[in-house]
């Protein structure tokens, strides 16, 4: 769009609060980066992902010059960018309607089993309808007070893993959480089916994980990538397949699915990195999160909290087991 008439762009989502605005001017190394890629990289919110920030331009809480841009739009030296909060309840409706199971709750953490197919955190494509909406319906006092579109999220599950999530009521409450995980005093144990049989009883997977150069959407094992640790156990046999009992080591973007594909066993369901690994009656990735374990920030008392296999997983392996070989 020409800058002219970019100027005449109505700010049709955002009501701009210049107080609590922050301004970032392009440096000329980053001269001729998207936006959105920019913003993730120098917008200094590490924790906030590309898609949040395209969603945050798409609200034009992100003016460009001093008008809306777009995700791709390629900045130039001494650009000026504003970041502004995002009005609260603007873009977080509660949802009551939203399904998920709360385990435990304290004054300062939530646990919860999320199912199958709800989204963690709105992004484009996933607007409402997600975890933390239907998180603000239940506990209001997780809303943030400059829009942040994933309050309270500690660490995320994909949209078609289940099982237990931790969620912090406080800042406080959420660096404390956080600060165990990158510390690796919590436990996180995953159930996953795989393609083919391992044969070793117990194992580790420790192989780098980056982003895959050939598409930005997945990741792949590569030597210049973060390094990444997967403790493993099989649980179970059967007809060509594996049960494995899984404990992060570390936290890598699709960690599981990656390395299990990497070794040739793939995640059973997975259509970005299992092809061929179907099963008749499974409609997505058989990977569940079972077991979780820490402390509470309220307390320090440590918690053990475990979620049995849904239905639709249990289902199709106790098929598996009843079928001949």
């Amino acid at each position: 769009m020409p800058a002219a008439d970019r100027r005449r762009a109505p700010l049709r989502a955002v009501t701009h609060d210049l107080l609590r605005a922050r301004l970032v001017i392009v440096p000329s190394f980053a001269a001729g980066d998207r936006l959105d890629g920019f913003l993730q990289r120098h917008g200094g919110e590490p924790d906030r992902s590309r898609s949040e920030w395209q969603r945050l331009i798409g609200l034009e809480a992100v003016l460009l010059n001093g008008v809306p841009g777009k995700p791709s739009h390629r900045v130039s030296s001494g650009d000026r960018v504003l970041i502004s909060a995002v009005a609260r309840g603007l873009d977080l409706p509660p949802e009551d309607a939203v399904a998920f199971e709360v385990v435990y709750e304290d004054p300062a953490m939530i646990v919860v089993n999320k199912p199958a197919r709800v989204v963690v955190h709105p992004a484009p494509g996933n607007e409402r309808g997600t975890l933390v909406n239907g998180l603000l319906a239940r506990f209001p006092d997780l809303r943030s007070e400059d829009g942040d579109l994933r309050p309270g999220i500690v660490h995320r599950l994909d949209k078609d893993t289940s099982g237990l999530m931790v969620v912090g009521r406080t800042l406080a409450a959420v660096a404390a959480l956080q600060k165990q995980m990158q510390s690796r005093s919590t436990e996180k144990r995953y159930l996953l089916l795989v393609r083919g049989t391992i044969d070793e009883d117990e194992g580790v997977v420790d192989r780098p994980i980056g982003r895959d150069p050939r598409n930005r959407q997945r990741m792949a094992v590569r030597s210049e990538g973060r390094s990444s640790q997967t403790h493993f156990w099989v649980r179970e046999r059967v007809h060509g397949w594996t049960l494995v009992e899984a404990l992060l080591l570390t936290g890598r973007t699709h960690q599981l699915r990656v390395h299990f594909a990497s070794i040739g066993r793939p995640v059973a369901g997975d259509a970005t990195y299992g092809q061929g690994a179907l099963l008749p009656g499974l409609g997505r990735q058989f990977l569940h999160s079972y077991f979780l374990k820490l402390r509470s920030p309220h307390d320090d008392a440590e918690h053990s909290f475990t979620a049995e296999l849904p239905p639709d997983l249990a289902v199709v392996l106790e098929r598996l087991r009843r079928s001949k070989p």
